[in-house]
């Protein structure tokens, strides 16, 4: 039984697949950029999410899409900090903040965030390890090969399981070296990050390889630019792709997917968990 313990809340991953949903405060990310620049749409965004039966909400300030510039410190802090004062009191689900700075991490942890999603996989800043060993909260070590700025220019791997393999074992063993306890780890292979579309299809397809370490796999496979290529469709015509890359990636062990269509995804998901009888009624828990 994997119990996820993020602040006062206690999540049983094994009990059913777990949805996080996105709630991007950038002018430029890939598929929502601006749409929840305000404090009021970021609001209304994070109800909603909550109420479409999504288990957490993921908040982001920093745009990694392909060709990015990340902005600074202080313009990251003025996104996410208003939002994440404005909506801890009324979200009844953890929160999870998708950062690689420790400073920003510390501030959205002392306001009662629970989970860290640091796509750096503790590679971004040389503080945050302390940080999350300090609060001792779940961190999401997800890998990327390259920087957003120019991940996607030439990527290119012998055998791309085998490398993220080598990666998520060395920087387990980092965090564990640092403080950060075993049952506070997560792994994200990190679709669309520095990889082929071959890539991305294999990880998907060789997922069960990353239950070797023990650790619930995350995964993001929304709207992402593998379901443009093999359909030839833009980001919002994406869905349909998107459901059945998140129904493959149940069927081949992902614990929390992190989406954008929360209430669409969270059918997927109750009828994918219904067949493979990954439900409380169905395992006596």
């Amino acid at each position: 039984m994997v119990h996820l313990k993020c602040g006062r809340y206690n999540l049983d991953l094994k009990s059913k697949t777990h949805l996080m949903g996105i709630l991007n405060i950038t002018p430029d990310s890939f598929y929502d950029g601006g749409k929840y620049s305000s404090l009021s749409q970021a609001e209304k965004r994070a109800i909603q999410i909550e109420e479409d039966g999504a288990d957490i909400i993921d908040i982001g300030g920093v745009s990694t899409r392909p060709g990015s510039q990340a902005p600074d410190e202080e313009e990251e802090t003025k996104r996410v900090i208003p939002v994440i004062k404005k909506i801890i009191k009324e979200i009844n689900i953890p929160i999870s903040i998708d950062t690689y700075r420790a400073e920003v991490a510390k501030k959205a942890l002392d306001l009662g965030v629970s989970i860290i999603n640091d796509v750096t996989a503790l590679n971004g800043d040389a503080k945050m390890a302390k940080v999350v060993a300090e609060y001792n909260v779940p961190i999401i070590l997800m890998h990327m090969k390259g920087k957003p700025s120019k991940m996607q220019e030439t990527p290119y791997y012998e055998n791309v399981i085998q490398e993220i393999s080598q990666f998520f074992k060395a920087r387990i063993d980092f965090s564990v070296a640092r403080g950060i306890k075993e049952e506070n780890i997560l792994i994200d292979p990190g679709i669309g990050f520095g990889k082929r579309l071959k890539d991305n299809l294999d990880i998907i397809r060789e997922l069960k390889k990353f239950t070797i370490f023990k650790k619930p796999i995350v995964l993001g496979v929304s709207r992402k630019s593998f379901i443009g290529k093999v359909l030839d469709l833009p980001p919002e015509k994406r869905l349909f792709g998107t459901a059945a890359s998140v129904t493959a990636a149940i069927m081949k062990g992902a614990d929390i997917l992190r989406v954008h269509d929360i209430a669409e995804m969270s059918q997927v998901i109750k009828i994918t968990d219904a067949i493979l009888k990954k439900k409380k009624e169905d395992t006596g828990h």
